[in-house]
């Protein structure tokens, strides 16, 4: 597509500091399945009151994203974004992830585009997200030596088999740094989110940020873990917010650092410090009930 017409880059208001109290964004919740496990993930769909990644109140087909954007459109005059962010995988959901920029894309071409994965399985559709016009793209890499990572990732699936251990772990960095380069160099903004975990990768985050500095990454993401019941890493403390930002200040040497992340739920609507109002999760509810439409857009055939 001709992206010679959308919305200004420095719009979005993740990538971009200045544009936080100006500008929201949309994550749509079309993607509950994920292809890894992290020790410290639990996905819940139904909790309203957690702000974390892995969290929405509703999962949505294409269709129903579709007629949910327009819904929040028609209420919301300063949306610049569109994004999938799971609650799962967008790649582990790559039909559901493709058919909904597709439907959105033909009546939004303005709009600016953005993803947030793990990195496992995007390169295969690297070609048709630059021809949707993916402006901004987030992975999340928090380690890049196996031996760390394996204390991160329970598991890995690809290819119709199961990975443990520092396979899993080696299996995934190659895959994450490759599509770093990639779409760094396909023109895309791309950010890394690193979680940081106690006693487990923060002597390992200048490493990080170095190594997908030099991959082509423009943005470094240093989040502190927020802990969660039900997980291996439950009992991890969340870092101190001085901890976080002497980190963040290291890691400054090698990669620019987002300094205002809200570590943003699967379906966050709107600026970032604002959370989901009840009309809008009227507006969720009322999308995530209606009949899904079986029509798969052409551009996808």
């Amino acid at each position: 597509m001709d992206t010679s017409k959308m919305m200004d880059r420095e719009n979005h208001p993740c990538f971009n500091f200045s544009a936080r109290n100006k500008f929201g964004r949309v994550h749509l919740p079309v993607a509950p399945k994920c292809n890894i496990q992290c020790n410290f993930c639990n996905r819940k769909y139904s909790c309203v009151n957690e702000s974390r990644p892995g969290v929405t109140s509703a999962v949505l087909s294409p269709f129903q994203a579709s007629v949910y954007f327009d819904m929040l459109m028609e209420r919301l005059s300063n949306i610049s974004v569109m994004g999938i962010a799971g609650p799962g995988d967008a790649f582990a959901n790559s039909e559901e992830t493709l058919e909904t920029i597709c439907r959105i894309r033909e009546k939004y071409p303005s709009m600016l585009f953005c993803l947030a994965t793990n990195g496992l399985n995007i390169l295969p559709y690297f070609d048709k997200l630059i021809e949707f016009g993916l402006t901004h793209l987030t992975i999340t890499v928090s380690a890049v030596k196996k031996e760390i990572g394996a204390k991160i990732y329970a598991w890995v699936f690809d290819g119709g088999r199961m990975y443990y251990g520092e396979e899993a772990a080696e299996l995934l960095i190659g895959r994450q740094l490759e599509a770093v380069k990639a779409f760094s160099r396909g023109g895309v903004v791309v950010k890394v989110n690193f979680i940081l975990l106690p006693g487990v990768n923060e002597k390992h985050v200048e490493e990080v940020a170095a190594k997908v500095s030099e991959a082509g990454a423009s943005i470094f993401n240093c989040m502190p873990v927020c802990p969660v019941e039900g997980t291996p890493f439950a009992n991890i403390k969340e870092p101190e917010i001085a901890e976080v930002l002497k980190i963040r200040k290291k890691c400054s040497k090698y990669i620019k650092q987002m300094t205002h992340c809200q570590r943003c739920r699967a379906d966050a609507v709107g600026m970032l410090k604002e959370g989901n109002s009840e009309e809008i999760r009227g507006l969720l509810s009322m999308a995530a009930a209606l009949s899904v439409d079986s029509v798969t857009q052409k551009c996808l055939l």
